[in-house]
């Protein structure tokens, strides 16, 4: 499809619509996880420190991992500090630096976060076929692959 003689409402549809999916995908995860006493911001914590075996980070590594600034990460530590689930060490290779560990209580409500959000892309995707899923995931990957290349290509640009 040629989209420079599409019509410009529509030209802009499917990013409208990305963005739509995003934003209500993030209010019902936030208002599910509600009794659980957690958002969505620091399930997204919990989840990459459990992309590691050991479960922990340093803390500006975890802060480039999220795409978050160090004050930002700075209070959702605070915050699941507080409720038990991570531990703040000092890292035994840099006395300076902070290690981010998770605890057990953390992998407990992790799991809990884990078995609710699979409910809700089951209920998500309730009506769609795993070939409309598989397509939908490859043009996504595409559309952001190629988003990769322009922002580096613009950052490359302009510095």
């Amino acid at each position: 499809m040629d989209y420079s003689e599409t019509p410009v409402a529509n030209q802009f549809r499917l990013g409208f619509l990305i963005h739509d999916v995003s934003r209500l995908r993030r209010t019902v995860i936030d208002k599910a996880l509600k009794p659980l006493g957690i958002t969505r911001s620091q399930w997204w914590v919990l989840s990459n420190l459990a992309r590691n075996s050991s479960h922990e980070m340093v803390q500006t590594e975890l802060a480039n991992v999220l795409d978050i600034g160090k004050v930002a990460l700075g209070g959702l530590l605070d915050r699941l500090e507080a409720s038990g689930y991570i531990e703040r060490k000092a890292d035994p290779g840099d006395r300076r630096a902070k290690r981010v560990v998770m605890t057990r209580k953390g992998e407990e409500i992790l799991e809990q976060m884990q078995e609710q959000g699979a409910d809700l892309n089951r209920e998500t995707l309730r009506d769609i076929t795993e070939a409309e899923v598989r397509l939908a995931e490859d043009i996504m990957h595409r559309m952001k692959k190629r988003l990769i290349e322009m922002d580096a290509d613009l950052r490359k640009n302009s510095g």
